[in-house]
């Protein structure tokens, strides 16, 4: 008679900014895999992302009722909190992944589940790597999440449709503001939006132009041109009376720096952007002598789980349990995808790509969806648009606030002497 399979538990993080649905995705994962019970074991999350694997302190969601998990499809933010950390190479920094092995063989794990961007989906792609390298059986799948929206093979990402559609009510409706006011007032207003060097996010403040407004953008795929934007700029408020801008944070000189650098670096050494929008302000009344205002969007667009798209929390969610199935299935060092069948009807299926073929790959802008004087987006990057922001999913509201849940998020008690990062 065979002996039967051990069941492991799972091992569940949330990495990089957080988004208005990266919370979907979580309980994604964790209902299939209560739902999986005799194939998944417990699913323990790590306390502020691949930190809390390193430092063992990790959260028992067995622990969370199931109304309490069902909740997180509509709270913002990171439930379980999140971090900004690259594991090095395993040469590098062999002491990590040995620590690792150790927290994931003390509590029984060998389903590894990380929630993220980019650079998340590097760090997942090197702990799939362990089974061969250092003997430990583990199962590392992606679970996609980027408001940047610049994760390759994957049409889309969760948190990008949520975000992009409040950046595009947004600009709209600030937009409908300065118009009122134009005539003797303000005459131009510039929001100031994420994206380091990808302009999906900026794009989407192009879609105001459908109602009628005035607008300009401003893209890290295009290099700055001060004289052409100038004017530019005089020409849409010489005909329309105003002019609303939407600045990526990215946006740089042909030499590469950016508009907005500060000279500070972030944990990845990226340089630490802020201040597009004031910089674009100034320029604009040095040259036009215009009246403006300027915002910028920062947390306030990643956060906004009130005006969510539904098509994005459904994704979200969608991926999140499709990684658990994926690992049930026996799939490792994989990502979960979007893949786009068409744009009008919108449909879609779930696929799966390599994280070899993922991991340190950024999506730009296609050329053919930036308008040929590069200040705007055309009918292709339209249809590619419109569908990620379709739906409301709202959350439930008490005295007219949203309810969004806490969770106890009980740790689990450690058997290993302290790791010091």
């Amino acid at each position: 008679m065979a002996a039967k399979k051990e069941i492991k538990n799972a091992f569940y993080a949330q990495s990089g900014g957080v988004t208005a649905v990266i919370n979907a995705s979580a309980c994604g994962v964790i209902e299939t895999a209560r739902a999986n019970k005799g194939k998944i074991g417990k699913v323990y999350a790590g306390r502020n992302g691949i930190i809390g694997a390193l430092t063992e302190d990790l959260i028992d969601t067995s622990k969370e009722t199931t109304s309490a998990i069902a909740a997180l499809r509509s709270t913002p933010s990171g439930a379980f909190g999140s971090c900004r950390f690259k594991l090095k190479s395993l040469e590098a920094n062999k002491r990590e992944y040995e620590r690792l092995i150790e927290v994931f063989k003390a509590h029984n794990i060998g389903y590894f589940f990380y929630n993220g961007g980019g650079d998340s989906a590097d760090t997942c792609y090197k702990v799939s790597q362990l089974s061969k390298k250092m003997g430990y059986p583990i199962q590392a799948i992606h679970v996609p999440k980027t408001v940047d929206n610049d994760l390759p093979i994957t049409d889309n990402c969760p948190g990008f449709g949520s975000v992009a559609k409040y950046i595009a009510v947004s600009t709209l409706e600030a937009s409908f503001d300065v118009r009122s006011m134009a005539k003797t007032s303000t005459k131009v207003f510039v929001v100031e939006v994420m994206g380091r060097h990808a302009g999906w996010i900026a794009a989407a403040g192009g879609l105001v132009e459908d109602q009628g407004i005035p607008v300009l953008i401003l893209f890290p795929e295009v290099e700055f041109n001060k004289e052409k934007f100038i004017a530019a700029v005089d020409a849409k408020v010489k005909e329309h009376g105003f002019c609303t801008i939407v600045v990526s944070e990215g946006c740089h000189y042909p030499d590469g720096k950016f508009l907005a650098e500060q000279g500070s670096r972030d944990a990845f050494g990226h340089a630490q952007l802020g201040g597009a929008a004031p910089v674009v302000a100034n320029m604009i009344k040095e040259a036009l002598g215009h009246k403006f205002h300027w915002a910028v969007a920062d947390y306030l667009q990643r956060a906004a789980r009130h005006i969510a798209s539904k098509t994005d929390v459904k994704q979200a969610y969608e991926l999140g349990k499709k990684a658990v199935q994926l690992a049930i299935q026996g799939e490792n060092s994989v990502m979960p995808t979007v893949d786009r069948i068409s744009d009008e009807p919108y449909k879609y299926k779930i696929g799966m790509a390599p994280l070899s073929k993922v991991a340190n790959v950024e999506k730009f802008m296609p050329k053919n969806f930036i308008s040929k004087d590069g200040f705007g987006i055309t009918k292709k990057c339209k249809a590619y648009l419109y569908p990620l922001i379709q739906g409301e999913d709202y959350p439930k509201y008490k005295k007219g606030l949203p309810q969004y849940v806490t969770l106890k998020n009980v740790a689990v008690e450690k058997k290993l002497p302290e790791f010091e990062l």
